[in-house]
């Protein structure tokens, strides 16, 4: 790409709401994960007893293991979400944004031939 065309795409107000939206939910994709790993190591730290508890009478298994599979399991879900987005809505916007880059700079080559063969 020329300078033209980031040059374009940096004034393009759809590249502004595609950056503004990407950003709006990396922050609070990323705020959702950091608030379930800092509650568990809350919870480690004020409350092990009750991730050591089992989950039934008779049984082995604490609380501890399924809330730690369930975690990896939320992290997978915030990735997927994320996936998702920008496969569909992102990549759209981004389509558009390069097109009208490329038809811009394809314009002022067009002017820039045709002063030259004047």
């Amino acid at each position: 790409m020329s300078r033209h065309h980031y040059d374009h795409i940096r004034s393009n107000p759809g590249f502004h709401k595609l950056v503004a939206r990407q950003s709006r939910l990396s922050w609070s994709l990323a705020a959702m994960i950091m608030l379930v790993y800092f509650s568990f190591i809350l919870v480690i730290a004020f409350a092990p007893d009750w991730l050591g508890t089992p989950l039934g009478s008779g049984t082995t298994l604490t609380w501890g293991l399924p809330i730690g599979i369930g975690i990896i399991l939320f992290t997978f879900l915030i990735t997927g979400i994320y996936v998702h987005r920008a496969n569909t809505t992102y990549d759209a916007l981004l389509r558009d944004v390069v097109s009208a880059s490329n038809e811009h700079v394809s314009t002022l080559q067009v002017d820039s031939n045709t002063k030259h063969e004047s």
